[in-house]
């Protein structure tokens, strides 16, 4: 059984046929939201941003994440790449949060504030080489309010998302009437794909906003506190990124150069978060005519703990130390992707091994 599956639009796969892989071909490296799930990809992101991806190429690679996915990017522009996501997956894996008696769950502030310190031990002395990395441009994806949610109470939340769950399934043009992507880009070449679907805003992300521009984009609505005011970005209430995007489902395809790198925990690139549960937005696209996609075989998901990927019910489902056992077991497991990965490289890139998106 294979662990690593590798998907490619059209376009990719005519340059994997002629060309095959090499990393200077590489512009952009999305990283998905999806939280636990993105634990998967721990080896293989230390194998393309530890090793492959660092052999001098021309240009700059475009980093873009939302949620977890920001958290990893930002791990890939750090000077010790693969000791950053040695430290994230042990971080991301000893999350744990007791609630406040006599309470029976967290309060989102409380998951919040312990976040928040998670993520500033993490980046602690690190936040200016990220975000002056010589090539990598780290793009930060949140997703700011509108209208009634311009600022966070429960009763705006739960009017505003209400209204746009119902919004979203019958299009997803209504996302942009309450919420507006902010994309917080480190200094250096722009980010080459133009977004024009909904209601966008291009922040600078320096060391002053970097911390609350990264907890913004990791801000679950209903579970984690939004972010309010972020230095630089309009003000207002910032929410998870991966509500507006929550797979970066964009249109690399309209790109003036390069290929599309694309490591993800699942075939489909979804567009929002809440377009998880409708399935006609879940397809292949013309836009991805230009992406690799490297994602983990649902048989092989099959095979770890539990049968599936970690994901967010776990921190319910199980006890805090039979978590972090599957949890570790999941990581451990996932080496085979980095090698099978490896190895398809070493052997100039068959395309009989890559299927279509």
């Amino acid at each position: 059984m294979q662990a690593l599956s590798i998907h490619a639009g059209p376009k990719a796969l005519a340059h994997l046929r002629t060309r095959g892989l090499r990393p200077g071909d590489v512009r952009v490296v999305p990283g998905a939201a999806g939280g636990p799930k993105g634990l998967i990809l721990h080896h293989l992101d230390r194998h393309l941003f530890g090793e492959w991806l660092t052999q001098d190429t021309p240009g700059s690679l475009h980093l873009v994440g939302a949620s977890i996915g920001a958290w990893r990017m930002a791990a890939a522009a750090m000077p010790q790449v693969d000791q950053a996501f040695t430290e994230l997956a042990a971080a991301y894996i000893a999350q744990r949060y007791d609630p406040e008696p006599p309470r029976k769950a967290p309060t989102p502030g409380q998951i919040s504030a312990h976040f928040g310190a998670t993520l500033a031990a993490f980046f602690e002395g690190q936040i200016g080489n990220v975000v002056n990395h010589p090539r990598r441009r780290l793009h930060v994806l949140t997703a700011r309010g509108r209208q009634v949610l311009t600022r966070e109470t429960p009763a705006r939340r739960a009017v505003g998302f209400g209204s746009l769950a119902l919004g979203n399934a019958i299009s997803r043009k209504v996302v942009g009437s309450f919420l507006e992507r902010t994309v917080f880009s480190t200094p250096g070449e722009a980010l080459p794909v133009t977004l024009d679907d909904l209601p966008t805003r291009h922040v600078a992300l320096n060391t002053g906003n970097f911390l609350p521009a990264l907890q913004a984009s990791c801000s679950i609505p209903f579970v984690l506190e939004a972010v309010h005011d972020i230095p630089g970005a309009r003000a207002g209430a910032h929410w998870d990124g991966g509500l507006v995007d929550y797979h970066l489902h964009w249109p690399y395809a309209a790109m003036s150069d390069g290929l599309v790198l694309y490591p993800h925990f699942q075939r489909q690139v979804i567009p929002g978060w809440l377009d998880k549960g409708l399935r006609w937005r879940h397809g292949a696209s013309p836009m991805l005519d230009n992406v690799v996609l490297l994602t983990p075989d649902p048989q092989w998901v099959a095979t770890l703990p539990g049968g599936k990927l970690p994901d967010r019910k776990d921190f319910v489902r199980l006890g805090f130390d039979e978590r972090v056992q599957a949890w570790r077991r999941a990581v451990a497991e996932s080496a085979r992707l980095a090698h099978e990965w490896a190895d398809w490289l070493a052997k100039g890139c068959p395309t009989d091994r890559v299927k279509p998106l």
